[in-house]
């Protein structure tokens, strides 16, 4: 059963649908979690994209992100609601920037990304609390994001 706040969410409005990447953040445990999964595929569709491809796709996703949760908290009526995981989308793409191939090296960006999202060490927790609006949903997750791809990265080095 949906939670009432997300009534005004609909999924056959793009923006909503996108917002709640594609029903995922409608979980009802760990939405963001799902949120992350939901990324997965998406993640395996451009993976072999050049460098410049992959970061153009990354930004366009990001400054929609901005409108898309916008949308989305406008609808709900209060900032940041779990079911919005747009940001976790592309805070995993963020993550998983120029990681080895294979099934193994997403786990391991899955783990670290969902780590930094929900432990939110500083410098994450200063924006996560004072940058609001579709900029700040998106930005905790794209600095969690860059913080994760630098653990991955690290591990691609010395494993």
């Amino acid at each position: 059963m949906r939670k009432p706040e997300l009534a005004n969410l609909k999924l056959s409005n793009p923006l909503h649908l996108l917002a709640l990447g594609f029903g995922s953040g409608l979980s009802p445990v760990m939405p963001g979690t799902m949120g992350t999964l939901a990324a997965i595929p998406l993640y395996w569709l451009i993976q072999g994209l050049s460098p410049a491809w992959y970061l153009l796709i990354l930004l366009l996703g990001f400054i929609a992100g901005i409108w898309i949760c916008n949308a989305a908290t406008r609808a709900i009526g209060r900032h940041d609601h779990g079911a919005i995981v747009w940001d976790e989308i592309i805070g995993y793409g963020i993550t998983m920037f120029a990681a080895p191939a294979g099934l193994g090296w997403m786990v391991v960006g899955f783990v670290l990304f969902r780590f930094f999202d929900i432990i939110k060490p500083w410098p994450i927790s200063w924006f996560d609390r004072r940058v609001h609006g579709g900029f700040g949903i998106m930005l905790d997750d794209v600095i969690a994001g860059v913080f994760a791809l630098a653990c991955l990265q690290l591990l691609v080095l010395y494993w």
